[in-house]
């Protein structure tokens, strides 16, 4: 297999048992100006893809297997049931590119379950976390060309000809990241996917569906803490990474269902009227005031198939669990 090189310093990497790599890593000013951006806004905010350092995607990966959060557990069942009308849509050799692929444990359903997939591409944030996921994965199926790219997947990205070189492209995007778009970028980020696939290309989304505010609710304020910690730890990187002054320990994790928007928010909250210190800047906070971190909007099924019917897709299949929490939907890209 070729060595990787990165683009940046075009030197060799411990990627290099990967059949591609490319490190389009955003550079560390984008964080350092969305945050001084974030803090100056009214209300303040900031981007959730910022979460996914080394130590955010590993706190991401333990929130996967809490109790409270069904996402995973009930995305893995229900790609597992699913795998032979997968391959059927698939066809033999496809080509499977995750975006925001973490620590790519949902896909190996999909390795292992489909027909001789021919290579697999992993689009993730997080450079060293995405580069061991992969070696991994190179490591366990040595008959797959393994390939990354470090980049955000939200930006426009060109496919490696490895991906078309034999079989049908598959986009994969499960869990709820769809959710963490409001619908207007959601369709937005799903007219470049359609772009990015091409003619003949697919992409199997995983969408988290309305239900009980309270299941929401616990899902996103486990007894553990860990999603807290999660949250917490885009101060950490502020600090370490960008020098902001400021007191962990005067901040706290809130997460709700708004009913009415039909998401989940997630905020840090300050408990105690503060001064934060970023890039020469002063940013104060009054008791009670929030940073909010994420949103994670929940669909219904005829919901999001008009979303991605208006993005270039024809939304085909839908399935969901037998306790209607979670659904998983194939969409083909519309061309004519």
């Amino acid at each position: 297999m070729p060595k990787s090189i990165d683009a940046k310093n075009n030197r060799p990497q411990a990627a290099d048992t990967l059949a591609f790599f490319q490190d389009l890593e955003p550079p560390a000013n984008d964080f350092l100006q969305d945050a001084v951006n974030g803090l100056s806004a009214t209300p303040k905010n900031m981007s959730p893809k910022y979460f996914y350092d080394q130590k955010g995607s590993q706190l991401f990966d333990a929130i996967c297997d809490t109790q409270e959060y069904y996402v995973t557990r009930t995305e893995i069942d229900l790609l597992k049931s699913l795998i032979p009308t997968l391959n059927k849509l698939a066809g033999p050799n496809a080509a499977i590119v995750e975006y925001g692929s973490g620590a790519s444990v949902k896909v190996r359903t999909l390795l292992e379950g489909l027909d001789h997939v021919s290579s697999y591409l992993a689009i993730d944030i997080s450079r060293t976390h995405l580069i061991n996921a992969c070696r991994v994965l190179a490591d366990d199926y040595p008959d797959i060309a393994i390939g990354a790219i470090c980049a955000d997947f939200t930006a426009p990205i060109v496919l490696p000809p490895m991906s078309r070189e034999k079989g049908n492209v598959v986009g994969f995007l499960p869990g709820s990241t769809i959710g963490n778009f409001a619908p207007k970028e959601a369709g937005a980020f799903l007219a470049r996917a359609a772009k990015m696939l091409g003619k003949d290309g697919s992409l199997l989304m995983g969408v988290d569906l309305k239900k009980d505010p309270a299941i929401l609710n616990a899902a996103y304020n486990d007894k553990q803490g860990i999603t807290a910690a999660f949250n917490l730890n885009l101060l950490t990187r502020m600090r370490g990474e960008l020098g902001a002054k400021l007191d962990q320990n005067t901040f706290c994790h809130k997460a709700f269902y708004n009913d009415d928007q039909g998401r989940i928010e997630m905020h840090l909250q300050s408990e105690t009227d503060q001064t934060v210190h970023l890039d020469g800047q002063e940013f104060t906070f009054s008791a009670g005031e929030t940073i909010h971190t994420e949103n994670s909007y929940k669909y219904g099924l005829e919901e999001f198939a008009a979303l991605a019917e208006t993005a270039g897709f024809r939304a085909k299949h839908s399935w969901t669990d037998p306790e209607g929490l979670f659904s998983l939907h194939w969409l083909e890209v519309h061309t004519e």
